[in-house]
């Protein structure tokens, strides 16, 4: 039989005509090449600026302003003023709230008058190097620019000797700058993202696609009752996931492991329950299991670029950082990395715990209403 442009075209003209009923798919051929372009063209930064730093100073004169001054026109550091004590700027640190500590001695001026070449300490949060490098790189430059200004006329003689004063740094929590450290942990959430939601989301397609969907309406069983029973089992696997993460980032790849290890499965658990109610949401609203999986690779897109794990988050700009703020796999990240890192606390973690919290009961929510209309 020979070719026929008929029955070719109309195949063609059957394809299109499945596109167009097919909304999901037309639109995410559409959606998805306009965001990865949004993302990787305006979101993504390596160089990440006007990262947040707190001062304690003890020395009040013309050549701490200046300093201080310098650091804040540089681009790289943007100053918070509401830590002004050792103490509350050590627990902002620690948190996560700022990225800096500058730490300036009561007898810095005198010293540097002395020509005795004082030091300032500067204390940076390196859990992730990317994000701090680039800034630490920049302080030589700074204090060159002070001594240049302010080291004038009687003064030029300290001018003329090599390193009038010093900015140690400090690279608390990954001394090393070991990319390793904070890339590990959080591979940790980015597995549970992608396959328990994507596992999730195939839950309730996957009864409609075999036909079982109408023995499974037929039962007494309410939708509550059956958005949780299809998830328990997935829990047991995220917490396999997780603990062969654990085993492989301590004892595979050296990971330093300084904090509790029930908060981390406790966090893990509420990161655990927010991705399968997300999933099982997708699966309510997806007709089938082409839709699911397109659904689950929108979700997971931004979640991976935004949530701080593959780019600095400090590095993008506003509008992408509240994206990343809804995004569960954001909180996550913070909450493994200070605990594994830098032993936190549970007061410390709540910052980052009540909104996954928030999301597991919305979430929750809206797939028992979507499942509600597809029992209707």
């Amino acid at each position: 039989m020979s070719f026929s442009l008929n029955r070719w075209w109309a195949i063609v003209l059957k394809e299109f005509l499945q596109l167009k009923r097919d909304r999901v798919t037309f639109a995410m051929m559409v959606v998805l090449p306009i965001i990865q372009l949004a993302l990787f063209g305006f979101a993504i930064n390596t160089d990440p600026k006007h990262l947040p730093i707190a001062i304690v100073s003890y020395d009040e004169s013309d050549f701490t302003r200046t300093i201080l001054s310098s650091m804040q026109t540089s681009d790289y550091f943007a100053i918070n003023t509401d830590y002004t004590t050792a103490d509350e700027a050590q627990a902002a640190l620690k948190k996560g709230e700022i990225q800096f500590i500058l730490t300036i001695p009561s007898d810095f001026t005198k010293k540097l008058l002395r020509g005795e070449k004082p030091s300032i300490l500067l204390e940076a949060d390196a859990t992730d190097p990317v994000t701090v490098s680039v800034a630490l790189a920049s302080i030589d430059g700074i204090a060159q620019q002070v001594a240049k200004k302010d080291l004038v006329g009687s003064l030029s003689t300290l001018w003329s000797q090599k390193n009038p004063f010093e900015i140690r740094v400090h690279r608390l929590y990954n001394p090393n700058s070991i990319n390793q450290y904070n890339i590990i942990p959080g591979l940790m959430g980015t597995v549970m993202t992608m396959t328990l939601t994507m596992m999730t989301a195939l839950a309730i397609t996957r009864e409609r696609e075999r036909g079982t969907m109408e023995n499974l309406l037929a039962t007494p069983a309410r939708p509550l009752e059956i958005m949780t029973g299809k998830i328990i089992p997935y829990v047991f696997i995220g917490l396999v996931q997780a603990s062969l993460i654990l085993f492989a980032s301590h004892f595979v790849f050296g990971v330093p492991f300084n904090g509790s290890i029930v908060l981390v499965y406790t966090v893990a658990l509420l990161f655990i329950a927010v991705n399968l109610t997300i999933g099982i949401t997708i699966s309510s609203l997806a007709q089938n299991m082409l839709q699911a999986l397109q659904l689950t690779i929108f979700y997971f897109l931004p979640s991976i670029l935004l949530s701080g794990f593959m780019f600095p988050f400090y590095g993008m700009p506003v509008w992408a950082q509240h994206i990343g703020e809804i995004l569960p796999l954001t909180y996550f990240n913070r909450l493994i990395r200070g605990i594994i890192l830098k032993d936190n606390d549970l007061a410390m973690l709540w910052p980052n715990i009540w909104p996954l919290l928030i999301i597991a009961v919305v979430m929750m929510t809206l797939a028992v209403k979507f499942y509600k209309k597809t029992l209707d």
